[in-house]
């Protein structure tokens, strides 16, 4: 009876400890891309924020970005970009960091969604023996980037110079009128002018 008291003790033991453990997590409480879609070839970045929830200062010793996509031909590719910030990088207990990672995509890439992978290494400093020890991996990938197709780029690039185009042709027009209804008002005043010197004219003396 009592190994089994001296049982169950135990795994409540480790269970609290777990529960521990997993509460006073450093984790990456939000990370988002900088807009949702993209054109193949665009470059942007994404946001990620790591909460320190450890009684004791970490270190961010990597904070990267994996994607995987897909190429026009079929062909699967997978990325890995890293943060532009300079690491390691120290967040106090109890406080948050925002960081940047800068991400590009190929010209070629096909169009869809791609889920990207955040995920960050950190370091635990031990104010006992005055050390850092290996820590936390936090992750998050809990968003999509959309990848529109190519041709729908070449389409608003048309759209766009049609659009200039267009109003280059509308502005020629109308300076066009302009000049025609300044040249009709001018004619007609200068008609008119030549209408006055001529009915207006001075008529001879009568001889006697």
């Amino acid at each position: 009876m009592s190994k089994k008291i001296a049982l169950m003790l135990l795994l409540s033991g480790l269970f609290v400890t777990s529960l521990v453990q997993t509460a006073n997590s450093t984790s990456i409480t939000t990370a988002s891309p900088d807009r949702p879609t993209y054109l193949a070839g665009q470059t942007g970045y994404i946001s990620a924020t790591i909460y320190n929830d450890k009684s004791e200062k970490i270190k961010v010793t990597e904070l990267s970005a994996t994607i995987n996509y897909y190429y026009t031909d079929g062909t699967i590719y997978v990325q890995k970009f890293f943060t532009s910030t300079t690491l390691p990088d120290e967040i106090a207990a109890g406080q948050s960091e925002s960081y940047q990672i800068p991400i590009s995509f190929p010209t070629n890439m096909a169009a869809g969604y791609t889920t990207p992978r955040v995920e960050a290494i950190t370091e635990l400093w031990r104010s006992q023996d005055d050390r850092w020890t290996p820590s936390d991996r936090p992750s998050y990938s809990n968003m999509k980037i959309y990848i529109e197709t190519p041709y729908k780029q070449m389409y608003e690039s048309s759209q766009q110079a049609f659009q200039e185009q267009k109003t280059t042709s509308e502005n020629l027009a109308n300076t066009m009128n302009l000049l025609s209804v300044a040249t009709v008002v001018f004619a007609s005043a200068s008609g008119f002018l030549l209408f006055l010197v001529f009915t207006r004219r001075p008529k001879p003396a009568a001889q006697v």
